[in-house]
């Protein structure tokens, strides 16, 4: 079982950063994938990006490569966001996801946090 809480979410301005964090409870995550996924209003939620907490491996959406990054903290098992160059179309939900198989259907979900980018 894997409890997840993140944090981070606000009202910011097109081109800013905000940073995201997801809080994990589990006796370990070495074999856990974890990963971002975003829903904006009226739309279905999408793959964000993605980390392998045991290699560190990552992969990104199109939408936000080379604009976010993904890490993780093993010492405060913790996964982060940077989100950097923010635009009005990454206003959205986002959720923070753990599986130990892959992200493409993770079983663990957080409840999510708010991310709204004012043009």
């Amino acid at each position: 079982q894997v409890q997840l809480v993140e944090s981070g979410g606000g009202l910011v301005q097109a081109g800013d950063s905000l940073r995201l964090s997801c809080a994990a409870s589990a006796r370990t995550l070495s074999r856990y994938y974890m990963g971002w996924f975003r829903q904006a209003p009226g739309k279905t939620r999408e793959f964000v990006s993605a980390i392998s907490w045991s290699t560190g491996g990552t992969s990104y959406a199109d939408s936000v490569k080379g604009r976010f990054t993904i890490s993780r903290d093993n010492a405060k098992n913790t996964l982060y966001l940077q989100m950097n160059s923010l635009k009005p179309e990454d206003t959205a939900v986002y959720y923070c996801a753990a599986d130990p198989s892959s992200v493409a259907a993770p079983r663990y979900w957080g409840k999510g946090t708010l991310v709204t980018v004012s043009s």
